[in-house]
């Protein structure tokens, strides 16, 4: 019995069924896209940190020395034994194979090998001796040369016969840059100092230069493919030599037993960044934990040296990846959240929708002794066969569209969209005909009594909502700003480990449903007291619509709950995305101090200025004079010096907001070094000096007097904790030479900037800044995804609201008809409707303005924005906090009410172009 009706009714209402599954094919794609795109930003953003890293950072390095290696060998015999190739391979393969799927390695970046821990001193002739001291030599016989270089001269190194502790000759290769800056050549020999015996010669065989220089095998130990440039400890006069590496064949390992250099056996192991998943962070946290210090590195010592030690930065590297991630997570969540109780709304009232204008026909089979488990049976069965394949098609656009590492789990968002859609249309008809009757009661909102049972269940879920409201605001202004370390959630300090980052993702849909339910129990009192003063005026149109407003469905708290959650998470999302951006560019003003800045350690060229001024996009240059290291004569702590032509440099802190003043303040008055010049003054400097004059010695020896006259925070041409500003025309000519200009305009060109500052100077460029900030796959993808999921909310809103007043829409073209019998004009017609439906549009749009206000202050002691707006932790501009953005909280309010008026005026404008026999057939129908 149950295939006929499901055929029957998808044919007699085809079109519903096509909605029906347009929004559950739209929605199953946007829940399984969700985890998708999630793990796709946090995957990129873990590989883009280890990459910042760089493998000098995250390489585990395991090693034993020879000292221990002794204790386990039996004489030279088993020393050299263990320093062979063999013995290496076989211990490397154990290692790769034990971190097994918590760590996934790269073989091919992953080495092994022994090295000398202590530089040797080589003291041949002709090698490379800045201030007069030789080079020292690390001596490394590392695997797998031959793969991972290309021969630029001569040939690679070989070990013939059988190497001992006894062999006074090697081969070895240097790097292409290592034989440019110590002057090596192929055939060179280096003497490399032997432990009793004579000196280990070393013979150059080739030059090679690194396939991938970046890569793990050669940039784990830099070293290898770059000496460099060491200063002798203690020396006064700061003498520097070079240190390089001599690649040895690994035949050759042995030989280093020969030299006081104190080998040891180390392999590396290279984390393989495709194989590395943020959702994973947990596990290879501990993964990288027990290989540090744990069963990881028994099982290594095994395979090893019971002596061998591990050395690796993964872990901090994690931990850093794992704080931003934990920052930035509940501030997506909250959107998540929010978007996703708007859809479920949805899916409910499409339900309701359904079930609503098949009230009658239900009522009729229940009527005739259809059971409840019958009627909702046959609901769902129908339902199903639209829902199930719609929601499968909008996984299959998600998996094909997105792409992921973790596919379960959009096919999970997606199965729970088709089951909420399958079972809302069947729980609402079970719901409305629980008990037999023919004659539908009225449930206005103006009229009808709620009952106790809704009472309850409204009071329950005040409860339970007020007290996680209150639970989120304890812990977030107990904790405070300092919390953030403790917390386990960094960036929301008042917040603690799981619960409390649930709390932050459901505070605007907490909000939201105290709104709603406060707000229904409200809105009928100003309806019973106008409806009785609205009976006295002459107007119809008036008393007419506040008596139609009176006739809205008492069961109005799904619309208002997803009307309101959709704004307040709009209002959240907008001032949050505001606050990231005013962040962002606060950072980078001042960071640059301008919109573009040229600075140079010496003086800068006289035309400099003129020629900067050309360049496109520039509106001013504002040429400073910078002395770092300007000294008060009371023996007080260095501090800058800027020297500024006061009217520009007004104009520039104006623009910049960086402690603007007037452009006559700081003007000197007198001739240079006769009075005292007004100064421009951080608060520490003007605490410890006040307005007294003070000399200052300026790095050339001068001396020049000056005055505080401005304290100011933030400056633009310099920055910290103490400097002074001040006129330059008042200092000694060396002082009042710019070394820095300040540009101001419209988009300065920073390739053209660069090419007429020419070499010796740094050109730093605001918007560069800027995107320096967003420049990460964690922030930026975090950001993608919160903004589509504001805008998801926003569209699902608008369809609440569009299914909100298609259900009333039959019966108001209905009354339309009749009143236009009764004399009724168009424009009253439009007037009735937009006045009908006016006063829920404003409840919608003043409840969501004070619920998205609310929300705003309730989560803004505890939510950081720093870690999503910047790159950096600890930056010029400070804690980022959330504030309320008044165009995200005003714009989606008014366009609740503009798209309602403008609904309603359409609805009138088209149903006073057809006839009133078709609607009144209609309305006698219902």
């Amino acid at each position: 019995m149950a295939a006929p009706w499901v055929r029957t009714r998808l044919r007699t209402a085809p079109g519903a069924a096509a909605a029906l599954a347009l929004l559950v094919a739209v929605t199953a794609f946007l829940a399984a896209a969700l985890p998708l795109a999630v793990d796709r930003y946090d995957d990129a953003g873990l590989r883009r940190a280890l990459d910042t890293a760089g493998p000098e950072r995250t390489t585990v390095s395991l090693f034993a020395s020879v000292t221990d290696l002794a204790a386990e060998s039996e004489g030279w015999d088993g020393l050299e034994a263990a320093l062979r190739p063999e013995a290496l391979r076989d211990s490397h393969a154990t290692l790769l194979a034990s971190a097994g799927r918590s760590l996934p390695l790269d073989p091919e970046q992953s080495s092994h090998g022994v090295r000398t821990t202590e530089e040797l001193v080589v003291p041949d002739p002709g090698l490379s001796r800045p201030d007069a001291l030789p080079p020292r030599f690390s001596l490394v016989a590392q695997n797998g040369l031959a793969d991972h270089a290309r021969l630029r001269a001569g040939r690679l190194p070989e070990a013939p016969g059988t190497v001992t502790a006894a062999t006074r000759t090697v081969e070895a290769a240097v790097s292409t840059e290592t034989a440019r800056k110590l002057r090596i050549e192929v055939g060179s020999v280096l003497h490399v100092p032997g432990l009793r015996d004579a000196p280990l010669a070393v013979r150059v065989t080739g030059v090679v230069d690194p396939l991938a220089p970046r890569e793990a095998y050669w940039s784990a130990d830099p070293l290898l493919r770059s000496p460099r440039l060491e200063t002798v400890p203690d020396d006064p006069q700061r003498s520097q030599y070079w240190v390089g590496a001599l690649l040895l064949a690994p035949g050759a390992a042995p030989a280093m037993l020969g030299t006081p250099g104190f080998p040891e056996r180390y392999w590396r192991l290279a984390p393989a960044a495709s194989g590395l998943h943020g959702h994973d962070l947990p596990r290879l946290t501990s993964a990288v934990a027990s290989l540090a210090s744990g069963p990881l590195l028994r099982q290594a010592r095994t395979a090893t040296s019971p002596a061998t030690e591990s050395d690796t930065a993964l872990d901090d590297v994690l931990a850093e990846h794992a704080r931003l991630r934990s920052a930035i997570g509940p501030l997506v969540a909250v959107a998540v959240f929010g978007t996703g109780t708007v859809a479920a709304v949805v899916l409910l009232m499409a339900g309701g929708l359904a079930a609503d204008r098949r009230r009658a026909e239900l009522a009729l089979l229940r009527a005739r002794g259809g059971s409840l488990r019958g009627v909702a049976g046959r609901l769902l069965g129908e339902t199903a066969v639209v829902a199930v394949p719609a929601a499968g098609l909008g996984l299959a656009a998600a998996l094909r569209t997105v792409g992921g590492t973790r596919p379960s789990h959009a096919v999970a968002a997606a199965a729970a969209v088709a089951l909420l859609a399958c079972a809302a249309l069947p729980l609402r008809a079970v719901a409305a005909h629980r008990a037999v009757r023919v004659h539908t009661p009225r449930e206005d909102v103006a009229s009808v009594r709620p009952s106790r049972r809704r009472t309850v269940a409204e009071l329950t879920l005040l409860a339970l909502a007020v007290g996680a409201v209150v639970a989120l605001r304890t812990r977030g202004v107990s904790d405070g700003p300092e919390g953030a370390e403790g917390s386990g959630t960094a960036g929301a300090p008042g917040v603690s480990g799981a619960s409390g980052d649930h709390l932050v993702a459901l505070a605007p849909v907490l909000v939201g449903m105290i709104a709603a339910l406060v707000l229904v129990r409200l809105y009928p009192l100003p309806l019973r007291g106008l409806a009785r003063p609205a009976g006295r005026l002459r107007g119809v149109v008036g008393p007419l619509s506040l008596a139609r407003a009176g006739r809205t469905s008492g069961s109005a708290v799904l619309p208002l709950l997803a009307l309101l959650t959709a704004l307040t998470t709009a209002a959240f999302g907008g001032s949050v995305l505001s606050g990231v951006a005013d962040t962002r560019d606060r950072a980078a003003v001042l960071a640059v101090g301008a919109d573009a800045r040229v600075t140079s350690p010496q003086a800068l060229p006289s035309g400099l200025a003129d020629r900067v001024r050309r360049v496109p996009g520039v509106r001013e240059v504002t040429p400073v004079g910078i002395t770092h290291y300007a000294q008060p004569l009371d023996g007080r702590t260095t501090l800058q010096l800027a020297g500024v032509d006061p009217a520009g440099y007004a104009a520039l802190a104006r623009h910049t907001d960086l402690g603007p003043f007037g452009r006559d303040a700081l003007r000197a008055t007198g001739a240079s070094g006769s009075d005292a010049l007004p100064a421009l003054a951080s608060p520490a400097v003007a605490d410890h000096y006040g307005t007294r004059p003070f000399a200052v010695r300026l790095d050339d020896g001068a001396l020049v007097t000056v005055r505080i006259v401005l304290v100011r925070e933030r400056t633009p041409a310099v920055a910290g904790q103490e400097f002074l500003v001040v006129d330059r025309s008042g200092l000694p000519a060396g002082a009042a030479r710019p070394t820095s200009l300040l540009v101001t305009g419209d988009h300065p060109d920073a390739a053209e900037l660069r090419r007429v500052a020419g070499s010796g100077t740094q050109v730093r460029v605001r918007a560069e800044e800027l995107a320096g900030h967003a420049d990460s796959p964690l922030r930026s993808g975090a950001e993608r995804v919160y903004t589509a999921a504001v805008a998801a909310g926003a569209g699902y809103a608008v369809l609440a609201l569009l299914l909100t007043l298609l259900r009333a829409a039959p019966e108001r073209a209905a009354l339309l008809a009749r009143l236009r019998t009764m004399g009724l004009t168009r424009a009253q017609g439009r007037r009735l409707l937009v006045l009908e439906s006016l006063p829920q549009a404003l409840l919608a749009a003043v409840g969501g303005i004070l619920t998205a206000w609310s929300a705003i202050r309730l989560l803004s002691p505890g939510i950081d924005l720093t870690a999503l707006a910047l790159a950096a932790s600890s930056s010029p501009a400070g804690r980022a906090t959330l504030r309320t953005d008044p165009v995200s909280l005003l714009v989606p309010a008014l366009a609740v009410v503009a798209l309602t008026v403008g609904i309603a005026a359409a609805q009138a404008w088209w149903t006073g172009r057809r006839g009133s026999v078709r609607e009144l057939r209609a309305g006698d129908a219902r």
